[in-house]
């Protein structure tokens, strides 16, 4: 049973409705055949501090909607986002596809999973 509550899965599950989303084995593959694609991390600065996927770029969840458009103004750069396990990076990932980025791309199981498959820093 998941540790979050009602509410904020429904919002997950709603946001999810319109990200596309790839599971976390399959990131390193599409990294790889994606020309110019972006890994974010959207967790907050001491989780990414702790360890994530080398050559991350941190935008936390907090500040990605302000930030993006300074440091990607390209719309359709291909941008996958991770969190911790692909809940906040779900609703991170909805908003930018509001703001009109439409290569965005949602990883399920987030860090928790990709630490496993990839190299870490």
């Amino acid at each position: 049973m998941s540790d979050h509550s009602q509410a904020f899965l429904n919002l997950v599950n709603d946001a999810r409705s319109r990200v596309r989303e790839i599971h976390a084995r399959e990131v390193a593959a599409e990294l790889a055949s994606v020309k110019n694609a972006k890994l974010i991390d959207v967790r907050e600065e001491s989780e990414f501090a702790a360890g994530h996927i080398k050559g991350a770029e941190h935008l936390g969840k907090g500040v990605i909607e302000r930030d993006i458009e300074a440091r990607h103004p390209d719309k359709s750069t291909p941008l996958y986002l991770y969190c911790g396990g692909g809940f906040r990076s779900a609703l991170a990932a909805d908003n930018l596809k509001k703001m009109g980025y439409d290569k965005v791309v949602n990883i399920d199981g987030g860090w928790r999973e990709l630490k496993e498959l990839m190299p870490v820093e």
